[in-house]
């Protein structure tokens, strides 16, 4: 998971593109079932526009929010406005680091994201690094279908994708990256999203980093 330069589709096209496309109340349902065990200081990979801040429950402090986009932070400037908890913005350095300490948080959010990042068994050592131990991974992610007929269209599209949605994968095994990872899955539901089989093939659910 590492910083990189981003052109001027992905800077200014993009993120505009993905809050329309993601701000459709078809998503609303699962976005406050993902977040809604999410509790203290959260830390929130690939916020965006902030889609999910009206979803968070009372009982966050505060939110870690981390997104490269600086038009995305200007879209989501109203919604942290509207925030009961204090939102920060972290940083991810050149080496994929988050800039956060150790064991600083109590859950890490990701929703359609873990399929954009490049190296995604690196990015999800790197929130086992940031939670505090027994801490919450949270997720909502498109990713692999179990049909193998529509798995292998998603292989033929996936470099098509990639260029299109800033690198985002539609064949991923979500469950399975984030178990190899060494996270404990706790629960994962599958369903699809209205939409393309192709596209919209979901991961919903929770994983624990194990304790000390």
């Amino acid at each position: 998971m590492g910083a990189k330069r981003m052109g001027f589709y992905e800077e200014h096209i993009l993120p505009r593109g993905i809050d329309w496309v993601l701000s459709g109340e078809r998503f609303h349902a699962a976005r406050k079932k993902t977040v809604a065990g999410a509790q203290g200081v959260v830390l929130e990979v690939g916020f965006g526009s902030g889609l999910n801040l009206p979803f968070y429950l009372d009982a966050v402090e505060k939110l870690y929010a981390l997104d490269p986009s600086r038009v995305a932070r200007k879209l989501a400037a109203k919604r942290i406005r509207r925030a009961p908890f204090p939102v920060e913005f972290v940083a991810l350095k050149e080496n994929g680091v988050i800039d956060l300490p150790d064991q600083s948080v109590d859950a890490v959010v990701t929703t359609f994201t873990l399929c954009t990042i490049a190296d995604a068994p690196a990015a999800l050592q790197e929130f086992q690094r940031v939670l505090k131990p027994g801490g919450r991974y949270h997720f909502l992610e498109h990713g692999r279908d179990p049909d193998p007929n529509i798995a292998r269209w998603q292989d033929r599209w996936n470099p098509i994708q990639k260029c299109l949605a800033g690198g985002c994968h539609v064949n991923r095994p979500i469950a399975r990256i984030i178990q190899d990872s060494g996270f404990e899955l706790r629960e994962c539901e599958n369903f699809y999203l209205d939409g393309p089989k192709l596209f919209t093939y979901c991961y919903l659910g929770t994983a624990k980093k194990p304790s000390l």
